[in-house]
């Protein structure tokens, strides 16, 4: 499945009376209800879409921006209406204005909405925006309105409007395929739809401790931003309609709300400032980093030094990324990114000593950090050091026991260590945290027929074999 996304065209509607709505009323919150999918149903196709994530391209995998991300979602969901509700945040490789939501809880974001966002207040509307249209389950209401049969023609046309939700362009071709031309015209969003979105999102950003202006602030800035006479628009507002209503409407509602000055996090500054490293070439990044640092045009001087350091590291100029990462030690205050970024300057270095110690006393301070493992363990198999890397795992997979990388890893130390059992093991779970059931059974069954297993691994693994079949079976059931 592709992701990429383009520019599309929207006819706004410009003619429609300005008008001011308040409170009370506004549409009633969805109800369970008004839609035949049930929770497991939603569940079943956000797995189903998930997997695709997990193996397209377009999908970002950096793990310090989709921890931010998945961060910032988890705060906003649990000061939202529904916080039983599992949700997935991911960030789509992207430099236009969008983001999307799919039942079950999945949620795409673009690198270019990030960027666009003047303030960490303004990401967390898009988000709490978004989060309402799946708390009030709008897309699975229109999915079951449609009347279609069969969960398999259901997880199909969602597939496709995940793909018409990141590319308009791809939806005729993709609703075709699953046998549904036509039907992402229907199926956009209402301007019910989004009045009750906004609706849960404010709410959701109050609670949350956000700036509630920051809401009109966005569609303010969308609106700068893409210029759209004749109506061009980026691809958040072909599937999120903005009319001076909505707008009025919001505005509104935010004028009776109390006034709260929220400054943005260090992380939030730091993931844009990684984004904007990675964007164009990188020496074009450094000449952006060293102009505004030069000029002391910045929000925050030590997020600047960071992206200058990350695209310095980028161009492979490690002397003066290292000059970087010494400034920001000596001046700004400890955070795991810039431990990460040093270790990684070390790696490239190829100083494995200096890295293992960065790494080491990083995670000391910050023993719970991603980046941080992810890059020790990363580290241990450069060197060849398999034992480590099963050590460093095993110690801190208990944290992520959802996490599949963290199998991949233990897969590629035991194929080191020529382990042919407990590799294929480790990547039939994470082909499993994948919600890729037909390839985790497939390995695990290699486990199984592996010779190198003791009696107690090889009983475990045939467990789990009969464990996974039987989940497959079922998945196969729930699709005719």
């Amino acid at each position: 499945m592709h992701y990429k996304s383009s520019i599309i065209f929207l006819a706004l509607a410009s003619a429609l009376t300005l008008t001011t709505v308040s409170a009370n009323e506004l549409p009633e919150l969805g109800d369970n209800s008004a839609t035949v999918l049930s929770s497991q149903q939603e569940q079943a196709i956000a797995e189903q879409i998930l997997r695709d994530v997990a193996i397209s391209d377009e999908v970002l995998q950096d793990i310090e921006i989709k921890d931010y991300l998945q961060a910032l979602g988890a705060r906003l969901v649990a000061n939202g209406p529904d916080r039983l509700q599992k949700f997935n945040f991911f960030v789509v490789q992207d430099n236009t204005i969008n983001a999307f939501a799919m039942p079950g809880g999945v949620i795409g974001v673009h690198t270019g909405l990030i960027l666009a966002a003047n303030s960490e207040s303004e990401l967390a509307s898009v988000l709490g925006h978004e989060i309402g249209h799946v708390t009030q389950h709008h897309l699975a209401r229109m999915l079951a309105s449609q009347k279609y049969d069969t969960f398999k023609n259901i997880a199909g046309i969602a597939l496709a409007l995940l793909v018409s939700r990141a590319n308009p362009q791809l939806a005729s071709g993709a609703l075709t395929t699953s046998m549904a031309a036509g039907v992402q015209k229907q199926l956009d969003f209402t301007r019910e739809h989004e009045r009750e979105a906004d609706r849960v999102g404010l709410q959701i950003l109050e609670s949350g401790g956000f700036d509630v202006r920051a809401m009109p602030a966005f569609f303010n800035t969308l609106q700068r931003g893409t210029r759209f006479a004749e109506g061009n628009a980026p691809g958040f507002l072909r599937t999120h309609p903005l009319t001076t209503e909505r707008i009025a409407d919001v505005t509104n509602r935010v004028e009776q709300m109390s006034y709260k000055r929220v400054a943005d996090s260090v992380e939030f500054q730091y993931v844009k400032a990684k984004l904007r490293a990675s964007i164009g070439t990188s020496q074009s990044a450094i000449d952006i980093f060293e102009q505004n640092i030069r000029e002391r045009s910045y929000t925050n001087e030590a997020a600047e030094h960071y992206g200058l350091a990350v695209a310095l590291l980028r161009k492979n100029d490690l002397v003066k990324a290292e000059k970087e990462a010494a400034w920001l030690k000596k001046n700004a205050p400890l955070h795991p990114m810039i431990e990460n970024l040093a270790a990684h300057i070390d790696v490239a270095k190829n100083n494995p000593q200096q890295a293992e110690k960065k790494y080491a006393a990083a995670l000391n301070v910050f023993p719970d950090n991603r980046g941080l493992i992810y890059g020790y363990a990363e580290h241990f198999l450069a060197i060849k050091q398999p034992d480590n890397v099963i050590k460093l795992v095993q110690n801190k997979q208990d944290l992520y026991s959802d996490d599949p990388y963290f199998y991949d890893l233990l897969a590629k130390a035991y194929s080191i260590k020529n382990k042919e059992l407990l590799s294929h093991q480790a990547l039939g779970e994470a082909y499993y945290r994948k919600y890729d059931l037909p390839h985790a059974v497939e390995q695990m069954d290699l486990a199984v027929k592996a010779k190198d297993g003791d009696f107690y691994q090889n009983s475990i693994v045939e467990a789990r074999l009969k464990q996974l079949q039987s989940m497959l079976i079922d998945e196969k059931k729930a699709k005719l």
